[in-house]
């Protein structure tokens, strides 16, 4: 009796949970049902109202910082390109205008792809247009928002070309191009210091190494975002969060000493062969790398940038590791500067190996103290005293390396760099061997990269304060400093005053005139000091063919400014001196050339230039103003301006003082203005100007006051003196003439025949008889026999008087005075114009005359012959034009030309 209940109440709970099964269900349905409603029925509306309202979150990204170099000019930067797309879909929400609309815009596409397709084609020309059709067709087909019209970026350049071509220069509504923008890294200097700078991967600007690679942080900057909504047919970028854009960083580099080196050492590379070079130039006090290059040689022949060698070539160094040797032992007092080591015939053993010097064959050098020793870099003297010193305790010597600095980790801000490694004996006794002291001594049994060395180098130079190497001064936004890389002192001293000093002296002596391993580095301009050195490259099976040669030294050596070190990987022969020296040389003296700075103060004489103005002219007073007061000289200006113009003349009475010439109607005068002002104020008038001479202008043709008329010209001429003595009629008439001459001449004498001179005209009777004598004499011409009869003219106009009289008589002799000849140039246009009357209308005694004068006219025809006849020829062209003119021009060669007879008859 007592289970009934209990069915009840399971029967009643199983009623409730169906009735929520059934609820949920229901629930579910109706859900279902109004997704299902959304996707099918009101498709159309909501994905319209999807296209108005569109918005996808983007990174913004920040603007990449600049690198620049250490005079501010850019070294590497940023610079948009773009991706291109193309939108051929309409955007319109209600369903009969967006049909209407994409009609509409698909007519527009059809009709102008294949315009649209040829002017992409001009703009980017490996445009690949059938590819670039079918990609369109088929993404208006899918019915594509996004049609990739080209696969790659185009520059700033471009895309505002691409914007000018059919369908893309529609509003952006209509044409449906839309882009997107990218950051491509570009470095003005091309290749220059490529690996100290670094470079980018295209794909996704992910910095690859150097400077770009260390500095990612700085010149990155912080990505923003922003999101694009669809409003009214067209997107908009809405900024949520701006983008911080990159620092710059400021670099030591200096772009001309960098251009220099990477040019000097190339050229020795390429010949003498070279695997591989390095150079590195260094400011003494600063450390600051002012050039680096690191060259290897590629398939091709050429040679370029491909790893940062000067920082990551971890091979051993060779005898410019010697003076850190001495520095060690003097600094430790083990030897001094008169310490000697008997070096005998070169050749040395050593706990079992043979040590060598480089002129064994010679006979070696026998003693030598240790100036001599680091001059003549001998093997067998820096190991003999290094051994001797050192050899019961060689960690000492390890240690006092360390001491100096070699061994330090300079920090160097390119990403593969590498720190020096010396070993110490204690770290592993079983791999230290009795030759180990005595090669380590001369640059073996180390690594040390070419930028270490130089950083010892670098401290000699600088009185013993060993600094870091410094590739970056500043971090900057603009103007305003973010933050600051001061120079970093690894060692205030790196060894004893005096001991410095005597290194400083072996090091001097290694670079004499005609002296020291170093003497190719010899420069008459400046001293030198440094260290040549040679070392085989060990390879796996044993040591190769090829060696490391190198020069470490600085410059000047009396006030140190430079430090440098030039490395070549080369095959035998190879020699530090022979191969790297030249390098150096070549790049310190374009250095100091560059920095050279004239003391032009010490040349100006004061006092005149307190008592003397500077020569002043004429013409525009404005201009005049800013010269005198950059010069600083003290003046007045007197003057008003009119369209920021102001004519007139300076006056000096005590001061300078600069005055408005008088106001005149019509032409101005510009006598007194340079060849500037004169043109640009009489062409800004409408004026035509020819000019003569050069200098400031003396005169004019045209007074001041002529009313000016349209096409007016006017000559000026110039002169370099006060008052010369000039007359513009005679400009005129030499201009006239040479005018007509040159139109006879082009009238008369088609191409390729000879002129022909004319004079008067003759009666057609006397044509046809001198006709063939005429021709004959023509062909007789040459033009060494015009260049006589211009000389022999130019002596009979000298003196009017006494040509007529000579004409007259027929004597004229051929044998004239230089005193005729200057009288020429100074003749004056009036008399020839008297002259050019008289052989107009000449009588018939005159004919005579000149007849009797063929000895003296024979080959001799005149310059002012030549201008009359060709005035007169352009007269009676213009007056008869007719046929007659052949007649007539036969008929002066007959008057002008003597008949051979009478030449004969005169000889």
């Amino acid at each position: 009796m007592a289970k009934q209940p209990n069915n009840t109440s399971n029967q009643k709970a199983v009623h409730r949970y169906s009735l929520l099964m059934a609820l949920f269900i229901i629930a579910g349905l109706i859900v279902l049902g109004k997704t299902a409603y959304i996707m099918f029925v009101q498709h159309d509306y909501w994905i319209a109202v999807g296209a108005k309202f569109e918005s996808r979150f983007k990174p913004l990204p920040a603007t990449r910082g600049n690198i620049l170099s250490a005079d501010g000019q850019v070294l590497a930067t940023s610079l948009p390109e773009y991706r291109i797309y193309l939108d051929p879909m309409s955007w319109e929400p209600d369903s009969a205008r967006r049909e209407k609309d994409q009609i509409k815009r698909d007519s527009i596409l059809h009709t102008k792809m294949d315009s649209m397709l040829t002017g992409m084609k001009r703009i980017i020309p490996d445009l690949d247009v059938a590819k670039t059709r079918e990609a369109i067709l088929k993404g208006r087909a899918k019915r594509s928002h996004s049609i990739s019209l080209y696969p790659k970026r185009v520059t700033y350049i471009q895309l505002t070309e691409l914007k000018k071509v059919p369908l893309l220069n529609l509003p952006v509504g209509k044409s449906g191009l839309y882009t997107e923008e990218f950051r491509r890294r570009k470095n003005p200097y091309g290749r220059l210091a490529i690996r100290t700078i670094g470079n980018l991967r295209s794909e996704n600007d992910e910095p690859l190494n150097g400077l770009e690679l260390a500095f990612d942080s700085v010149l990155s900057g912080k990505p923003g975002i922003y999101h694009k909504q669809k409003v009214s047919n067209r997107y908009i970028n809405l900024v949520d969060t701006p983008a911080v854009d990159g620092y710059d960083v400021v670099t030591t580099i200096d772009v001309g000493m960098q251009d220099l080196t990477e040019k000097v050492l190339g050229d020795q590379l390429r010949s003498i062969g070279a695997r591989a070079g390095m150079c590195i130039l260094m400011e003494v006090q600063t450390g600051n790398v002012k050039a680096i290059s690191s060259l290897s040689r590629l398939e091709n022949g050429n040679y370029a940038e491909i790893d940062p060698r000067a920082v990551t070539n971890m091979m051993e160094p060779g005898s410019v590791f010697k003076p850190m040797s001495f520095m060690v032992a003097m600094d430790d007092g083990k030897i001094t500067m008169n310490t000697t080591c008997n070096t005998g015939n070169g050749i040395r053993e050593m706990h079992g190996r043979k040590m060598r010097d480089s002129d064994w064959r010679k006979g070696g050098n026998g003693v030598l103290t240790v100036p001599e020793i680091i001059k003549k870099s001998s093997n067998v003297g820096v190991s003999t005293l290094i051994d001797n010193a050192y050899a019961s305790n060689p960690d000492q010597f390890v240690s006092g390396l360390q001491r100096i600095g070699i061994m330090e980790d300079l920090h160097i801000p390119i990403p593969g760099y590498k720190k020096p490694r010396i070993r110490y004996r204690r770290d592993n006794p079983d791999r230290w061997y009795g030759t180990t002291l005595p090669w380590m001594s001369i640059g073996y049994e180390t690594q040390i990269p070419p930028i270490s060395t130089l950083t010892f180098y670098n401290g000699v130079a600088n009185g013993g304060k060993l600094v870091a190497p410094r590739f970056v001064t500043e971090v900057r936004r603009g103007e305003e400093v973010m933050q600051e890389y001061p120079t970093i002192v690894l060692r205030e001293r790196m060894c004893k005053p005096d001991v410095l000093r005597n290194i400083q002296i072996c090091l001097e002596g290694v670079v004499g005139k005609n002296t020291g391993t170093g003497k190719l580095a010899y420069s008459k301009y400046f001293s030198v000091a440094g260290k040549t050195g040679t070392a085989q490259i060990w390879s796996k099976g044993g040591f190769a063919s090829n060696y490391l040669v190198s020069f470490a030294g600085y410059f000047p050596a009396d006030r140190p400014q430079y430090s440098m070190i030039v490395c070549i990987e080369k095959g035998a022969p190879a020699y530090g001196g022979i191969h790297c020296c030249p390098v150096f040389k070549k790049i310190a003296e374009g250095v100091m050339a560059k920095n050279r700075k004239t003391n032009y103060e010490a040349a100006i004489d004061t006092t005149a230039h307190r008592t003397a103005p500077p020569m002043m002219q004429s013409g525009n007073l404005v201009t005049l103003s800013q010269v005198l007061k950059e010069l600083q000289v003290p003046h007045h200006n007197n003057y008003r301006t009119s369209e920021g113009l102001a004519w007139g003349a300076p006056t000096h009475q005590g001061s300078v003082t600069l005055n408005n010439e008088t106001a005149t109607r019509g032409l101005p005068s510009v006598i007194g203005y340079g060849l500037r002002d004169a043109v640009y104020r009489l062409e800004r008038m409408g004026v035509k100007v020819k000019t003569t001479g050069f200098g400031h202008v003396v005169a004019q043709s045209l007074p001041a006051g002529t009313p000016l008329k349209r096409g007016m010209v006017v000559k000026i001429a110039l002169s370099m003196e006060r008052k010369p003595q000039i007359d513009m009629s005679e400009i005129e008439t030499t201009e006239t003439a040479s005018e007509a001459s040159a139109t006879a001449v082009a009238v008369t004498h088609p191409q390729g025949s000879e002129a022909k001179p004319k004079t008067e005209t003759s009666p057609p009777s006397t044509v046809a008889k001198s006709e063939q004598k005429s021709e004959k004499k023509v062909e007789k011409k040459t033009a060494p026999t015009e260049k006589k009869e211009d000389k022999t003219k130019k002596k009979e106009e000298a003196s009017p008087n006494k040509t007529s009289s000579s004409k007259e008589k027929g004597t004229l002799k051929s044998k004239t005075t230089s005193k005729s000849e200057e009288n020429t140039k100074k003749e004056k246009p009036k008399k020839e114009d008297k002259a050019v009357k008289k052989e107009e209308k000449p009588s018939k005694k005159e004919e005579g005359t000149k007849k009797k004068d063929s000895s003296s006219k024979e080959k001799k025809e005149t310059p002012a012959q030549k201008k009359v006849d060709s005035s007169k020829k352009k007269d009676e062209t213009s007056k008869k034009k007719d046929s007659t003119a052949k007649p007539k021009e036969t008929a002066v060669k007959k008057k002008d030309d003597v008949s051979p007879k009478t030449n004969k008859k005169q000889a």
